[in-house]
């Protein structure tokens, strides 16, 4: 086990005790703040980032040095060095409030600023309990098994859209009538990524620009199973910086034309 995979399990571990102590949706929902990123914090999210804090804190104290990018903080760098650990404590934090069983931690480990240097990705599904990986040159993984099995291809039957709100889904309806056969709407842009990764949908689109710590981890196995993925509308998807202040709308596919189609149903 690497020692990024080690705390990426760590890190599960402590947002499912979290979970635990706020059994209920008046206790998880309060709000208590405004993250850096520019929306509530309610009180899960608060609990969440501070478990996940308090572990990377222990992990400072052996030597490491790395700088946090994580939702609600903003950024917070322990020691010298290139290293980002770019963090969602609760990816889906709405199902997570509610109770519904369909959101994730994300946590990926960068070499430096940007998406390209991504090196390391961890996502928990909390409703299924499936844990997705990858690590940059060396493939992607479920449950500690490679990722293998029919990959999507060009017609897209299932198109996952996310960090969307009903009125804009109805402002692109009619072109995605015509693009997907069929819509999945389930609140978790990590896992929507992971499941195309899988060959569970064939597309996923963000109507909502997204940001870093959503995207990060999952982005990895989706690229390292040689799949698309693009910020259609800010550039090079590789050059995205890794902070909490960037925000951008992600499409990804079996391949760069099927982004495309994507992005011109979406725009």
């Amino acid at each position: 086990m690497t020692p990024w995979l080690e705390l990426g399990r760590q890190v599960a571990e402590d947002v499912r005790q979290v979970l635990a102590e706020l059994p209920t949706r008046s206790e998880r929902e309060t709000v208590v703040g405004t993250g850096m990123g520019g929306d509530e914090t309610t009180a899960l999210d608060a609990a969440a980032e501070a478990a996940v804090v308090r572990r990377l804190e222990a992990l400072h104290a052996y030597g490491v040095h790395f700088t946090l990018v994580s939702e609600e903080l903003g950024e917070r760098a322990f020691g010298n060095g290139p290293l980002r650990v770019v963090l969602d404590p609760i990816d889906g934090s709405l199902n997570a409030k509610r109770g519904v069983p369909y959101f994730s931690v994300s946590l990926a480990v960068a070499g430096g600023p940007a998406m390209g240097d991504v090196v390391f990705g961890f996502v928990h599904d909390f409703g299924t309990g499936e844990e997705w990986t990858a690590v940059r040159g060396e493939g992607a993984q479920l449950d500690g098994r490679p990722l293998e099995g029919p990959l999507p291809h060009g017609r897209i039957e299932i198109l996952a859209c996310e960090a969307t709100r009903t009125p804009l889904i109805a402002d692109v309806a009619p072109a995605l009538g015509e693009l997907a056969h069929r819509l999945r709407i389930m609140g978790s842009l990590a896992l929507s990524l992971c499941h195309l990764a899988a060959g569970r949908v064939d597309a996923v689109c963000s109507l909502k620009p997204a940001r870093a710590v959503d995207i990060a981890a999952a982005q990895l196995l989706v690229r390292e199973r040689g799949l698309a993925v693009e910020l259609f509308e800010d550039g090079r998807f590789e050059e995205a910086p890794l902070d909490v202040v960037a925000r951008s709308r992600v499409v990804a596919a079996a391949t760069h034309e099927g982004c495309a189609r994507v992005a011109a149903a979406i725009s």
